[in-house]
């Protein structure tokens, strides 16, 4: 409690530090600030520990520790705990979101947007800090008097105590959303301040590209996490809290290529303020539809105090950047427009735009059941049919756009050069169409997709080899996009497979019966029951073969935890290979007849999806620049640029 406390001291103290250097910079305003905001990260971490603490040596008299704490749950599965209660993952939320503070107050001092951007820090923090103090305090006490303190605990959620990824998944999000909040502040500060040039568009892009690596990283681990622990044999449902993680990776994703062409252009300076604002505002939107109970969903929390006040907070924070955008739209200084004809500009401001329709239709799908409910009484539901009908063709048309724009000069492109590079990658996108519809049976959509995902992987390699070739040694930054970029195609081709060509079956079966699916054959040969402190354990013991060959015996199994009142986890058996997944399931157990429903899905390209995943996160990682330099990009005009207008890079 009184961490919490001096943490939202310390973070006023902090924004009116940066206020006061703002006003007097030499008031030693600046050394103050940044002195506070350590300490109120050193206040943030000493909650954490503090929390954990109560975790590990099972503190019952603490209200947290009493609602999601348990005598019997391993060590690892205590403390990742601490982020399966909404009290406890604020308390995570407040330890990174004062990190990222504390780093964006040590840049370098002479940006005079820093002292605007890092008061605007430091109020989202003394935001945060005072709601989760006034209305999702972890340290409350679990009862009036101490004779009545539980004995024991619960245990955390069933379903966030079966994968080891949970120890991962949310801190990576929660890293991704709250480094959202340094590019939202300096796109603040922007508009208050005005823009210095170009160095700021790269304090800009570093730091939102520091926000989207573990955002990414967040969301593949979910995906994983969902098709190993939820057992419906996919990865992505569009739950309202998937699309909550998804809809401010679109927008941050938009901004990394907008921030490209000011920093290369000086154009579309207003449009990338109002990306860095829509992109924490999205984050706002979804702590507030995880955290209120408005929406249900595995994945959210259950309805609280907390929900009207992160309400409060969006609709303040919406009206002030609307009010600023508003009012500085007409402000002169937007920058140069784009130049005409076909270029790598444009190709980004279409970019641009498909990346924001694509969210905007996400958001839209999300909110309307919230918005008709409230407005009719009647609960209506939008699900993956809508999301699949309505994003599957700007995706498309983003992953053609993609494979062209880096093949794309970024002044007028000429046609020959232009024909020259695009040649083998369309030539190999035709051929992979030709040749998977002439030996197959495909419908004309999966067969668009493996084209452009063959599209872009043969661009990738073209444009890879050309920047090796001309740099003489490797461009971090660019061969980092470019992997990105791989990614995302491998990412087509594997959703695509693994949608279009998954074959299931489900039979109930007694010992000895078999269950033919795809080729593969499973065969239940048992049923095993264990019994542990906390859990029952009811697992179906199956032996899959192919053609014969046997391929080992796995066990799916459901998973009771009394204590909690939940229903029983599914936890499936997953056969990984190459080329498919075989994803055995178990939904029922007869002890009596020794019998069990077993389901079995053949899920294609499984490990080319999470192949993927990692490609990107990869990419994202090698496109940060580890020092600075004196150029990134030639400006326009230089001799450089020249060349790559002329066609030669």
């Amino acid at each position: 409690m009184n961490c919490l406390l001096g943490t939202l001291a310390l973070a006023l103290g902090a924004a009116a530090s940066a206020v006061a250097a703002l006003a007097w910079p030499r008031s030693g305003g600046r050394r103050t600030a940044r002195v506070a905001t350590a300490a109120a990260l050193a206040c943030a971490a000493a909650a954490f520990a503090v929390l954990e603490t109560a975790l590990l040596t099972r503190d019952f008299g603490v209200g947290f520790v009493a609602g999601h704490g348990g005598r019997d749950v391993s060590p690892y599965y205590t403390l990742t705990s601490l982020w399966s209660g909404l009290e406890g993952s604020m308390v995570l939320w407040l330890l990174a979101l004062a990190g990222f503070a504390w780093a964006a107050g040590r840049e370098r001092a002479d940006d005079p947007r820093r002292p605007v951007a890092m008061t605007v820090i430091m109020l989202v923090c003394a935001c945060f800090f005072a709601l989760t103090l006034l209305a999702a305090n972890p340290f409350q006490p679990a009862a009036p008097v101490p004779s009545s303190v539980p004995a024991d605990g619960p245990g955390p959620n069933p379903l966030l105590r079966g994968h080891p990824l949970m120890g991962i998944h949310p801190p990576l999000l929660y890293l991704g959303y709250t480094g959202l909040v340094v590019p939202f502040a300096y796109g603040v500060a922007s508009l208050l301040a005005g823009d210095a040039g170009r160095d700021r568009v790269r304090t800009m892009r570093r730091w939102t590209l520091v926000a989207w690596i573990p955002l990414t990283a967040g969301i593949v681990l979910g995906a994983w996490w969902s098709y190993g622990v939820l057992g419906w044999g996919g990865y992505w449902e569009w739950d309202p809290v998937e699309n909550a993680s998804l809809v401010p990776w679109l927008v941050a994703t938009a901004l990394l290529h907008s921030l490209m062409v000011q920093e290369r252009r000086g154009a579309l300076r207003r449009w990338n303020v109002s990306l860095a604002v829509a992109a924490f505002l999205l984050v706002l939107l979804g702590t507030f539809l995880t955290r209120s109970g408005a929406v249900s969903s595995v994945h959210s929390f259950t309805t609280s105090a907390i929900g009207p006040a992160l309400l409060g907070l969006l609709t303040a924070a919406l009206v002030a950047t609307g009010g600023l955008l508003a009012r500085h739209a007409d402000r002169p200084g937007a920058g140069p427009g784009l130049r005409p004809g076909f270029s790598r500009d444009l190709l980004f401001l279409v970019n641009n735009v498909l990346l924001v329709t694509l969210a905007f239709t996400v958001v839209l799908g999300t909110l309307a059941p919230l918005v008709v409910e409230a407005v009719r009484g009647t609960p209506v539901a939008v699900g993956p049919p809508y999301f699949d009908r309505m994003t599957i063709p700007p995706a498309l048309a983003l992953l053609a756009l993609m494979a062209a724009a880096p093949l794309v000069p970024w002044a007028r492109a000429d046609r020959r050069v232009l024909a020259r590079r695009l040649r083998v990658p369309l030539a190999l996108g035709a051929l992979t169409v030709t040749v998977l519809g002439l030996t197959g049976s495909h419908r004309p959509l999966p067969l668009l997709a493996f084209g452009l995902g063959a599209f872009t992987l043969a661009a990738v390699a073209v444009r890879a080899a050309e920047t090796v070739r001309w740099r003489r040694g490797v461009d971090r930054r660019r061969l980092g996009g470019l992997l990105v970029h791989a990614g995302i195609a491998l990412a087509a081709v594997a959703i695509t497979g693994s949608s279009a060509y998954a074959q299931e079956g489900r039979a109930r079966l007694a010992t000895g019966q078999v269950l033919d699916v795809g080729g593969y054959r499973v065969r239940l040969d048992g049923t095993e029951e264990e019994r542990t402190r906390d859990s029952l354990t009811g697992a179906a013991r199956v032996s899959l073969s192919r053609d014969g060959s046997p391929l080992g015996v796995f066990r799916p199994s459901l998973v009771l935890y009394p204590a909690t009142g939940a229903p029983p986890v599914a936890n499936p058996a997953v056969r990984t290979g190459p080329f498919a997944d075989v994803y055995i399931t178990v939904t029922e157990i007869d002890p009596a007849t020794r019998s069990a429903e077993i389901g079995v899905a053949v899920n294609p390209l499984m490990a080319l999806l999470w192949t993927a995943g990692a490609l990107l996160v990869a990419g994202g990682v090698a496109a940060v620049p580890r020092r600075r330099r004196a150029a990134l990009a030639a400006p326009a005009g230089a001799p450089g640029a020249a060349r790559e207008g002329a066609g030669a890079r």
